[in-house]
C-alpha cells in the first residue's frame, strides 16, 4: 500500500541528530544489523566471482540495499531483530514498484559507469594504475607510489570521481524509500529525492560533517588503543570490524534523514522481519 508523502524542512542542525540516531537504532540491535551488513557483503564476493555481470549486479543493487536497511531501522525501533529476509521485502509491493527498483538499478548503473569512464579520461588511467600498484603482490617501490599520488592528473580525477559520485547519490537518496512508500515511479522518485535533499541541504552538509567527524573519531580511538596494547600488529582485526560498524551505523542513518524529510499521510506498516 503506497500513500502520500509530504516533503518537509529541517534545521541544518538536525543533521547531527540523524547520526545521534543511527547509533541508537544500531544499539537496539548491534548484531542483527551487523549481520545484514555482514549478508550483504559476502553476496558481493560471491557476486564479483561472476565477470561483468556480477559487478553490475552489484552495484544496481545498491539503491535497494538503502531502503533495506530503512526497514531494518523500523524494524529494530520497534523491538524486533531485523533478519536477511528483509531483502526480499521491497519486491513484495506489486509488479510496479518491482518494476520501479528494476529502473533504478539501472540507472544507478549507467551514471556509476558513466562517472567511472569520464574520471578515466580526466586523470589518464593514473587510478586504474594506483589500483594496481596497491594490490598484494603489486612490484612497485613506495617512492613510485608516492609519486603517483603526488600527480596533478590522478588528483583532478579523483575530485571529480568522488564529486560527481556524491552529485548521483542525490537523487538516489531518498528515490527508493520513496518507490516503496508512496508507490511512486522511477522518474517521480528520483525528482522528488533531488527536491527533498536540495530543501535539506543545510542538514545534509551538516550530517556530512558529522559521520566524517564520526568515522575520523573511531580512527582515532582504533589507534590510541592499538598504541595502549602495544600490538599495532592487530590492527587489521580492529579496523575491519570497525569499518562494518561505521558503515552499519551509516546505513542506519539513512532512515531518519527520509522520515526527516518526508511526512506520510498514515504512518508506514512494519515489514516481517
Amino acid at each position: 500500500m503506497s500513500v502520500e508523502m509530504k516533503l518537509k524542512q529541517v534545521s541544518a542542525l538536525r543533521g547531527a541528530v540523524w547520526v545521534r540516531q543511527g547509533f541508537q537504532a544500531f544499539a537496539l540491535r548491534p548484531v542483527a544489523m551487523s549481520a545484514l551488513l555482514a549478508t550483504f557483503l559476502f553476496g558481493v564476493v560471491l557476486l564479483m566471482i561472476l565477470p561483468i555481470v556480477g559487478p553490475l549486479f552489484v552495484l544496481g543493487s545498491l539503491p535497494i540495499v538503502s531502503l533495506v536497511f530503512m526497514l531494518a531501522t523500523q524494524v529494530a525501533l520497534r523491538g524486533i531483530a531485523p533478519s536477511p529476509a528483509l531483502f526480499a521485502a521491497p519486491f513484495k509491493q506489486g509488479r510496479a514498484q518491482t518494476l520501479a527498483f528494476v529502473k533504478l538499478g539501472g540507472l544507478y548503473i549507467v551514471g556509476t559507469i558513466a562517472i567511472m569512464l569520464l574520471s578515466h579520461w580526466v586523470d589518464g588511467g593514473r587510478f586504474a594504475q594506483l589500483q594496481g600498484m596497491m594490490q598484494p603482490g603489486g612490484n612497485a617501490t613506495q617512492e613510485e607510489v608516492n609519486a603517483l599520488l603526488q600527480d596533478p592528473a590522478l588528483q583532478t580525477g579523483l575530485f571529480v570521481r568522488f564529486g560527481l559520485a556524491g552529485l548521483l547519490s542525490v537523487p538516489f537518496w531518498h528515490a527508493p524509500a520513496l518507490v516503496h512508500w508512496a508507490g511512486q515511479g522511477a522518474a517521480k522518485s528520483l525528482f522528488f529525492s533531488t527536491v527533498a535533499v536540495w530543501r535539506n541541504r543545510g542538514a545534509f552538509a551538516v550530517y556530512g560533517l558529522t559521520c566524517a567527524g564520526a568515522v575520523m573519531a573511531l580512527g582515532v580511538a582504533c589507534t590510541l588503543l592499538l598504541a595502549l596494547i602495544g600490538q599495532p600488529e592487530l590492527g587489521v582485526f580492529i579496523i575491519m570490524p570497525a569499518g562494518l560498524l561505521a558503515a552499519t551505523v551509516f546505513y542506519a542513518t539513512l532512515f531518519f534523514t527520509f522520515f526527516d524529510s518526508f511526512e506520510p499521510s498514515i504512518p508506514p506498516t512494519v515489514p516481517e522481519a
